[in-house]
């Protein structure tokens, strides 16, 4: 089934290496892959005091006897409680097995590698921009620089009514590539999707690539992202890799580093393998512009719960791909750095911004996708959608069982402590493999971080559905 839409590298064609060099980035005044002064010792400190907190709750956990007795805890609820429990167990049984396949999905998954003699199409890369100052320049930059054929790329960048120096970077930028780079100027604040939408009226080329104003690609990422393009007709869209930016500016962004890796990476590999990449991120993806124009007026004017849509513009365009009976493919070669929240306060913003979008087009999804939508590769999409979904109403339960449990016996609170630690590190085996570096452990104190400070997001976001704010403007 996935063969027709994996393609494995073959004879003919550049090797990876050859055209993903890391870009010229800049985090602050640190590339993605500088550990500045100051945390060369906190670092690595930071991490062993991690490490040795959690084998301390496995050994409290381990003193205070086994978990039977949670198990009898709650048996003793009676006959509804224990249900739902034996439900949670049977669905926790279904998840792991799920994981399990994903895996195999993962390690199966190889990247379309670019043809050396292949014609290379028209590319249009469009950058909105909003109050972004100096990095948009730096973004253009990247695009430009990337190794694309000159004479086969434009960069569009539009300023959506920025009220400081963006559009004085952006002529500065288009002083310094005159041939390829052209600017808009919207006249008022409008939104991302109208920013787009100008960018995609006035493009040229025979793929559209989006990239944030806030993210920079590395060398090589356009050829790597085009390529599926060239070997399948079928595939609509193209999701880039994303990673952390600005990761060494706090321990927010250098968990986000590893989450990205197992929330973006692993999890649209996998969908990948099946050609239903559910979210071609805003950051760094390329769709074919004939598809483009058959949707970009419904696109910009989507309607929900009698709302004009105003964030989720990535996933709504996603969602139209598929609804078309086209592939979304995810390209793990096609990198790009993107900056992330430093404070709680705007991660917490970022996060509602992109729950609300994932309930929206969930529902959306949910119309279609038991449909024919598209000839083959059905069945695997329809089973993901479910599955995932299914995790809300078990995972509150959870907590509610939890603090029932607590209750009963506060003691429990360092089993669950262990476990969760020890879970969050099985996870981190994927991150092991794919990074190779130390981080991981940043990805087990996250796992600490969203149980305990990040749960109240989906039922926030599923009560303020309708809100419109983009909340970082």
């Amino acid at each position: 089934m996935a063969e027709e839409i994996v393609n494995t590298r073959d004879a003919g064609m550049i090797d990876n290496t050859d055209v993903t060099s890391k870009a010229e980035c800049s985090g602050g005044s640190h590339g993605p892959d500088s550990l500045p002064e100051k945390m060369k010792f906190f670092d690595p400190v930071l991490k062993i005091g991690i490490l040795i907190v959690v084998a301390g709750f496995v050994v409290v956990s381990v003193y205070y006897g086994s978990f039977v007795k949670i198990w009898e805890i709650t048996i003793a609820q009676g006959k509804v409680f224990s249900f739902f429990t034996y439900a949670s167990i049977s669905y926790s049984t279904v998840t792991l097995l799920y994981l399990l396949f994903r895996t195999f999905l993962w390690i199966r998954y190889k990247p379309y590698t670019a043809a050396q003699y292949a014609p290379l199409p028209k590319v249009s890369v469009i950058i909105p921009a909003y109050n972004e100052g100096a990095l948009v320049e730096k973004a253009i930059k990247a695009a430009i620089e990337s190794g694309y054929p000159g004479d086969r790329l434009e960069v569009i960048c539009v300023d959506d009514g920025s009220k400081d120096d963006t559009f004085l970077y952006m002529q500065k930028a288009r002083a310094r590539y005159p041939d390829n780079v052209e600017l808009i100027k919207l006249p008022r604040n409008m939104g991302k999707r109208h920013a787009l939408y100008n960018g995609f009226k006035k493009a040229k080329g025979g793929i559209f690539v989006t990239i944030d104003s806030d993210s920079i690609i590395e060398k090589g990422a356009l050829h790597n992202i085009v390529a599926p393009f060239l070997k399948s007709e079928r595939i609509g869209a193209v999701a880039g890799n994303v990673k952390v930016l600005n990761r060494y500016e706090g321990i927010i962004p250098r968990m986000l580093g590893v989450s990205f890796i197992l929330s973006f990476d692993f999890t649209r590999a996998c969908q990948s393998t099946y050609g239903a990449v559910l979210c071609c991120p805003g950051a760094f993806s390329a769709y074919r512009a004939d598809i483009v124009r058959q949707v970009e007026e419904q696109w910009l004017h989507e309607i929900f719960l009698g709302e004009v849509c105003t964030y989720g513009e990535d996933r709504a365009l996603t969602n139209m791909v598929l609804r078309k009976g086209f592939y979304t493919i995810y390209q793990n070669n096609a990198v790009v750095h993107t900056q992330v929240p430093t404070t709680y306060h705007k991660l917490t913003r970022m996060y509602l911004r992109w729950e609300r979008s994932n309930i929206r087009e969930s529902i959306i999804l949910s119309t279609f996708i038991m449909r024919r939508y598209r000839e083959r590769h059905r069945i695997l999409p329809f089973v993901n959608f479910v599955i995932v979904n299914l995790r809300y109403p078990f995972q509150y339960y959870a907590i509610m069982f939890l603090f029932i449990n607590l209750a009963i016996y506060p003691a429990n609170i360092f089993r669950y402590l262990s476990v969760v630690g020890l879970i969050s590190f099985l996870y981190m085996l994927y991150y092991i493999r794919a990074e190779k570096n130390s981080d991981f452990i940043y990805g087990i104190l996250y796992s600490y971080v969203s149980i305990f400070t990040l749960q109240w997001i989906f039922p926030y976001a599923f009560a303020t559905l309708k809100s419109k704010s983009w909340m970082t403007r």
